[in-house]
């Protein structure tokens, strides 16, 4: 049975050891994992957000959001020197499609992901169909912090 009636345990547990899998084996630095909770249509967004459609037997989406100093941050520890707009867009939406695609690999075919699409600037909301909640993970990683946003009907 899923907490919320949308996502199940194990699958917020998939992305939270994904998450985790990707900060760390990237920067050698493990976030920080807040506590998961519901989002609620006051929830803000950070200027970069990376989203991942899911089709198959699972449909929604999944958000990664982060603020620029973070995305130069990991760029950094990966010894990228390149820290334009386009790198941190790049990025942002390397790290929603890798957590995904980890997430992918652990639960099996249900999980079909597309190509990611970067928005920039705060949205004010994104708009969700109404029947799914969404489950946000706070992630912090030296000092900065993110969002993942995890959406699935």
């Amino acid at each position: 049975m899923g907490l919320n009636g949308n996502i199940h345990e194990r699958e917020l547990r998939a992305f939270i050891e994904a998450t985790v899998h990707f900060f760390g084996h990237t920067t050698g630095t493990p976030p920080n994992i807040g506590t998961p909770f519901l989002r609620d249509s006051e929830e803000e967004f950070y200027t970069y957000t990376g989203v991942i459609g899911i089709s198959g037997e699972r449909r929604g989406c999944v958000y990664f959001s982060a603020e620029p100093e973070m995305l130069r941050e990991i760029l950094r520890a990966e010894g990228e020197p390149d820290l334009s707009h386009d790198a941190l867009c790049d990025l942002v939406g390397e790290i929603a499609n890798t957590i995904s695609g980890n997430v992918r690999r652990e639960l099996g075919n249900r999980f079909m992901i597309a190509v990611p699409v970067v928005l920039e600037g705060k949205p004010e909301r994104l708009r969700l169909p109404e029947q799914v909640r969404a489950y946000v993970i706070p992630v912090e990683w030296r000092g900065h912090r993110s969002l993942l946003i995890i959406a699935l009907e």
